[in-house]
């Protein structure tokens, strides 16, 4: 399992809400043009959009697998982490404290939007 690529999970509702760009007027573009800046996400990593209400839908694309929450996107969040974390490194981007907390009860380690997106 050490072989393992890791895992970054990206909280896309918490991480569109961080710019106030307009997103609000179309969630679903917003989403999709997030996904598509994560393609180039540096180093060797599965990559993990999660997406929620406005934004379920959205494809996935090379690179970027993304996953339509049936209701909270947290809970969807702490899913993947317990099943896809275990036995190697999980990072999840997200600015909510809440789901910090649960994440890194996981073992996760977490970085902000304006971190992880500075790439």
């Amino acid at each position: 399992m050490a072989g393992r690529v890791p895992l970054v999970v990206v909280d896309g509702a918490n991480v569109v809400g961080s710019v106030p760009d307009g997103w609000w007027r179309d969630r679903r573009g917003a989403a999709e043009r997030l996904r598509d800046r994560l393609v180039g996400y540096p180093g060797p990593a599965e990559v993990v959009l999660v997406v929620e209400g406005a934004a379920r839908g959205v494809r996935p694309v090379p690179g970027v697998r993304v996953e339509s929450a049936p209701g909270s996107g947290d809970d969807r969040i702490v899913e993947l982490v317990s099943a896809e974390g275990t036995g190697r490194r999980c990072l999840v981007v997200t600015a909510d404290r809440g789901l910090r907390a649960r994440v890194v009860a996981l073992g996760a380690e977490t970085l902000g939007p304006r971190e992880a997106m500075s790439f």
